[in-house]
């Protein structure tokens, strides 16, 4: 319950909205909500989903699950938040960075 409060905040800040507001997006009571966000209560599968929704953000991202692939797991993390920042931009942003990714891999090859 702490890692999912903990980035229930986290979330909220890098959206620059409140509580009140993240509540609002999901649909939920605002006391609702603030009981997750503070962790004194977890959601049930359902509405765990209709938040991540809500804030753009992955269920596993919320609840802290990184890749069990990953070797690194700082390395999962920034993917995960990479992922995350995505949800808040165009198809066409997201296909900039990805060319930007891959030039600084054909960068690193040419060396």
């Amino acid at each position: 319950m702490e890692t999912l409060a903990r980035r229930l905040q986290e979330r909220a800040r890098q959206l620059g909205i409140s509580n009140a507001e993240a509540a609002r997006r999901t649909g939920l009571d605002e006391r609702r909500y603030a009981h997750y966000a503070s962790g004194r209560r977890e959601p049930d599968l359902a509405t765990l989903v209709r938040i991540a929704d809500a804030l753009g953000a992955s269920p596993n991202w919320l609840l802290g699950v990184t890749l069990s692939t990953s070797v690194d797991p700082q390395l999962a993390a920034l993917v995960e938040r990479f992922a995350n920042a995505t949800n808040g931009m165009t198809k066409g942003e997201i296909e900039l960075c990805v060319i930007q990714a891959e030039a600084i891999v054909a960068a690193k090859a040419r060396r």
